[in-house]
């Protein structure tokens, strides 16, 4: 799969110019082609919402053009409530799924209408006694546990080990304590997977949360009125993997949808995804200048950016595509070197005082000079979000690439005042 990056040369030297490196950016119109086609192959359920994973990419003007394609937000803090809320993303368009949860958190998310998704059963007297009472609308996350169903155990690991959600058993006496105090509206959700391309893993999680749906109506008495899948859908960050079929995910769920949910009288249930990485991951882009070269025991160039910057590669090892403005690939669609090529390998590091500070090991190059712009790309998601500042290092901004081909900043670079500004310096003069 061949990674395109949507400006040219002399375009991204003009934002460098203007803007400075290094900087993310967004390509909005690919952000909304892409949300309209997952918004459209989810549509044969009666009901449909993406809630947009607001962790993976949180600024409110990527969250301002998701609301207006008909997504709503998943929040898991504080901050990401207000950022939702300030984008015009309000009420029950908002899913509160976080864990360990402070008091204040629940009692804002409640004050606005927000759709409480608790994390453990012991939550329900916590917001009972934060709140005043329960809300009406109430959501639980699932954790499936060792369960022994065929090929379940492949797809989701050891859910055991995390520390998310409640037992199946727990699960039912959530519901049956909840019903007993008044909540009349519920809803069920998991999220047992991260960036995973196998499609009928998502069927698999469908079917769990369907005839648990089921059972819990045939134990308890309880319908609930939505299910949320999670999220967990991949990109493919590397050239020989291939994007996910949404028509070919939704069609497969719908299948045992019909089979399981129908049957047991629940039909209607809205269905839901909470997917931040495949909506907007691929269409965002880091763009960092090439600043020194090292010749040692291996070939390095260094940039501009750092792990503060993007932390995927060195905290995981993860893969991102890197390519350099104005020059040709050395490797094709299947990430095999072109025969023929002027290849050079790299190791493209930041300066962070790391060594795991690098955004591509052993990478097969075209030559890279000192001044050279590279794209690391699939960088739309978990990035500039991931970032931090060790090192006293400064987060660098993000501009939005818009549908008429404008390009506007949406988030300023931090500044030196901006790392200081959470210290009192005053005080400091008077201190020994």
């Amino acid at each position: 799969m061949k990674k395109i990056f949507p400006l040219s040369l002399a375009r991204t030297e003009q934002l460098a110019s203007q803007f400075g490196t290094p900087f993310y950016i967004y390509d909005e119109k690919a952000i909304r082609a892409n949300i309209r086609k997952f918004i459209k192959a989810f549509s044969i359920f009666p009901d449909f919402t993406e809630f947009f994973a607001v962790k993976a990419l949180p600024n409110p003007y990527i969250l301002k053009i998701l609301a207006s394609e008909g997504c709503g937000a998943d929040c898991s803090s504080l901050p990401e409530l207000i950022l939702a809320e300030r984008a015009g993303i309000t009420g029950e368009q908002v899913m509160f799924t976080s864990n360990n949860t402070p008091e204040k958190e629940f009692v804002y998310a409640n004050m606005k209408g927000n759709i409480l998704n608790l994390d453990d059963i012991t939550h329900i007297e916590f917001v009972e006694k934060a709140c005043g009472n329960l809300p009406d609308y109430i959501s639980f996350r699932y954790n499936p546990g060792p369960l022994k169903q065929s090929g379940v155990n492949a797809f989701i690991g050891k859910p055991e080990e995390a520390k998310y959600g409640l037992t199946r058993e727990q699960i039912f006496e959530a519901y049956k304590i909840c019903k007993e105090k008044g909540v009349s509206r519920f809803a069920l959700h998991t999220m047992v997977a991260s960036n995973e391309l196998n499609l009928d893993y998502f069927v698999e999680t469908a079917r769990i949360l369907f005839e648990l749906a089921r059972d819990i109506k045939e134990k308890v008495g309880v319908s609930v009125e939505m299910i949320n899948l999670g999220g967990g859908l991949g990109i493919p960050y590397k050239l020989d993997q291939k994007p996910v079929d949404y028509d070919y995910v939704a069609k497969e769920i719908r299948k045992v949808y019909d089979e399981i949910i129908v049957p047991s009288g629940l039909d209607p249930v809205k269905i839901c995804w909470e997917c931040g990485r495949p909506i907007t991951g691929p269409y965002g882009y880091l763009v960092t200048r090439a600043i020194h070269e090292k010749h040692i025991y291996r070939e390095y160039i260094g940039v501009d950016a750092s792990m503060a910057d993007l932390m995927r590669p060195g905290m995981y090892g993860a893969y991102h595509h890197v390519t350099v403005c104005g020059k040709d690939e050395v490797v094709d669609e299947k990430g095999e070197i072109i025969p023929g090529a002027n290849v050079h390998i790299y190791d493209i590091v930041g300066s962070l005082c790391e060594n795991c500070d690098k955004f591509a090991v052993q990478r097969p190059m075209p030559k890279i000079d000192k001044g050279d712009l590279l794209v690391i790309h699939d960088a739309g998601a978990h990035s500039r979000a991931m970032g931090f500042n060790y090192n006293a290092k400064l987060r660098c901004k993000e501009l939005l690439l818009r549908e008429d081909g404008s390009v506007m900043q949406i988030r300023r670079a931090e500044t030196v005042d901006d790392y200081f500004a959470t210290l009192d310096f005053e005080a400091l003069r008077n201190f020994s």
